[in-house]
């Protein structure tokens, strides 16, 4: 069986978008890993991002925000539309759905793309070439899918006794390992290197 790396985040959360940076080096580096994104459905339209937490995720990761995200802080933030969009990928479009979440992140943090709307999301679904069905582009509740994918993320957070997001779980033969991903936003290649420690660990 193939290690598996687990992805736990949200789509419109500045420290996931810092840390799909190593998910990106882990795609390129070990090929023969499989990576699961399980969106998490945190921003539900009653939460912020405050500048306290951008100069923060500025200063220990490399990603940038532009002036169009910045002007959008003071407003709530909604991921429910991407948690449903994202879901259908992993389940019926995994080989696109890495490519999704990033161009998801590129619109919202450097377009300032709300992506809390359909018409939001139509771009980048045309430029991607994916047919989600109607189903995946309701804002107003979770689709069945990312309902599924939520309370697996729920139980996984449960297992490794905490809830802050994001979080990267190793999954080797029957070991569960929660990596320590923070210290590595700066540098993947030492995320991938400690992956490899993990798995040689654990074989």
């Amino acid at each position: 069986m193939s290690a598996e790396l687990i992805f736990i985040y949200d789509s419109h959360c500045p420290w996931s978008y810092a840390s799909t940076e190593l998910v990106s080096a882990v795609e390129k580096e070990l090929p023969n890993i499989t990576i699961q994104l399980m969106h998490c459905g945190y921003f539900d339209g009653d939460n912020k991002v405050d500048k306290k937490s951008i100069d923060a995720v500025k200063e220990l990761s490399n990603v940038t925000f532009s002036d169009n995200y910045l002007s959008l802080l003071a407003d709530t933030k909604d991921s429910t539309i991407a948690a449903n969009i994202m879901a259908w990928a992993q389940n019926k479009s995994s080989d696109s759905a890495f490519k999704l979440l990033k161009a998801l992140q590129q619109a919202h943090f450097i377009d300032g793309n709300p992506l809390e709307s359909a018409q939001d999301l139509e771009p980048i679904i045309a430029k991607l070439k994916l047919s989600p069905p109607a189903k995946c582009l309701k804002s107003e509740n979770f689709s069945k899918d990312a309902e599924h994918s939520i309370h697996d993320v729920y139980e996984l957070q449960d297992i490794i006794g905490t809830s802050a997001i994001p979080a990267f779980l190793l999954i080797n033969n029957d070991d569960l390992i929660l990596l320590n991903h923070s210290v590595y936003l700066e540098n993947p290649a030492m995320f991938v290197e400690a992956i490899n420690n993990e798995l040689a660990s654990t074989s």
